[in-house]
């Protein structure tokens, strides 16, 4: 595999070492021995997904028999939306299910719930898109570059602010979707925004506020993901963030045009993980890895020989039972490329990555990132000490299973070690990065810094 993140300690990586300390060595330490798992506690599961494409590991790990491989039985059920979801696999409904990455780290820190959840498994990396109704996009691209011929990509939410200034002196509410609060369309969209000078608005759980408007220029709700298109066609929003095949769905039909792609506002940063209770890996441990083998497996194919699996992925998908969708508004971006304008389609070759320079594991710098956009919004109320942001990240995001079921993997002679970075040298921090709107860079062992870095808002120990 190309294109890999080294994830040894090395240079820059000297203060993550001094960081993880006593806590990363133990989570390590824990791991089951490679090639020794047993038998599976439970081998009848159920898990849930919302109807997306990036959940196909699921599905690719339930149709090719890699559940089966592992001696597990799995029933895969299509879910109303994330917070029924959720509220299932707490329950207990549920045995796991395809999660928004930043779903584990609300539970972790009471934002959600005070239930435990955890994930061993990232199982899709950027795939999410901002699209806009016909109506906003034409009034957008009047000030938006052109290259060649065409809008200059990526577009910047500054183009929104005329209008804004129009719905504002009409006395209409300028009215976006996501689909959870904490969730990854949240906060990315408030990113966005905020990166082209938009105020989002902030969170106030300490007043009773949890609308996540006060102080906004421009309001978000929520919308289920196969809603998106509906909800907008019928006026009640003129935009929104979401997964795909959600955002394709909008230019087919001929209702919006997306403006930018997740990788152009956080690259490579986990979208969606497999979560379960905590209660059920501490019961169940074999089952547990058992079925990370399988997401692995089913990642790796997924990605392989330049992605050359992906059109079988596609037909796999677009099956009611899983997104319900159209073949080739599936395909526009599972392939690697995307449509924006009706006619304006680009190679975005890693629109939807899965193992692929990622292998799957849960980064403890990228639970870091959605913590640090907690606190930005306001569902983390306050100032925590960095040392806050790893300990909270080791809560929730467990690299310690991963690394005994890739062990497996590699022991079971499926995959070879040099499939995998150097697992028993890893930190799981990714090194520093710049964003790509507006070229913060986020260090994973410095959460505080990045956090103090955006004009748009709380930082420091400021409240709503």
């Amino acid at each position: 595999m190309t294109g890999r993140h080294e994830i040894r300690t090395s240079g820059w990586r000297a203060r993550v070492a001094g960081i993880l300390g006593i806590c990363a060595a133990g989570l390590l330490a824990s791991a089951p021995a490679a090639a020794a798992v047993g038998e599976p506690e439970k081998w009848e599961l159920k898990f849930g997904f919302i109807k997306l494409t990036d959940m196909v590991p699921l599905a690719v790990a339930y149709e090719r028999g890699y559940f089966e491989d592992e001696g597990l039985y799995v029933t895969l059920e299509a879910q109303a939306n994330w917070k029924v979801l959720f509220d299932r696999v707490v329950s207990g409904e549920l045995d796991g299910a395809h999660m928004l990455a930043p779903m584990p780290l609300g539970a972790a820190t009471g934002v959600i719930t005070k239930s435990e959840i955890v994930t061993p498994f990232t199982l899709s990396y950027n795939g999410a898109a901002i699209t806009v109704s016909n109506a906003v996009w034409a009034e957008m691209k009047k000030t938006v570059p052109v290259e060649d011929g065409k809008p200059k990509h990526p577009i910047s939410a500054a183009a929104l602010k005329p209008v804004l200034e129009s719905y504002k002196a009409q006395g209409k509410t300028f009215n976006l979707a996501m689909t959870f609060p904490v969730g990854t369309h949240n906060y990315l969209e408030r990113y966005w925004l905020a990166a082209g000078g938009i105020n989002p608005g902030v969170y106030a759980p300490q007043k009773g506020d949890s609308s996540g408007s006060l102080g906004a220029e421009a309001v978000l709700s929520v919308v289920p993901p196969p809603q998106m298109v509906p909800t907008m066609e019928a006026g009640t929003t003129v935009g929104y963030c979401v997964g795909e095949p959600w955002n394709q769905q909008a230019v087919t039909k001929g209702l919006g045009v997306p403006v930018i792609t997740s990788e152009n506002i956080w690259t490579d940063g986990a979208d969606k993980v497999f979560g379960l209770t905590g209660e059920f890996v501490q019961k169940n441990p074999n089952t547990t890895v058992r079925v990370v083998k399988a997401l692995i497996r089913a990642s790796y194919w997924l990605d392989e020989n330049s992605n050359a699996n992906r059109p079988e992925a596609v037909k796999i998908i677009a099956r009611p039972a899983y997104v319900g969708a159209d073949e080739t508004v599936i395909a526009n971006s599972m392939t690697g490329t995307f449509e924006f304008e009706k006619g304006d389609k680009r190679p975005i070759p890693d629109f939807n990555k899965f193992f692929r320079g990622q292998y799957g594991i849960p980064y403890y710098s990228d639970a870091i990132w959605w913590l640090t956009q907690m606190r930005r919004w306001g569902h983390i109320t306050g100032y925590k000490p960095d040392s806050w942001y790893l300990g909270t990240a080791q809560k929730a995001f467990r690299p310690d299973i991963y690394v005994a079921a890739a062990k497996e993997l590699i022991a079971d002679g499926v995959l070879k070690a040099s499939d995998f970075p150097d697992l028993d040298n890893a930190t799981f921090i990714k090194a520093p990065q710049a964003g790509p709107l507006d070229g913060i860079v986020f260090d994973g062992t410095q959460p505080n810094v990045y956090v103090d870095s955006f004009a748009i808002g709380l930082k420091g120990s400021a409240q709503p």
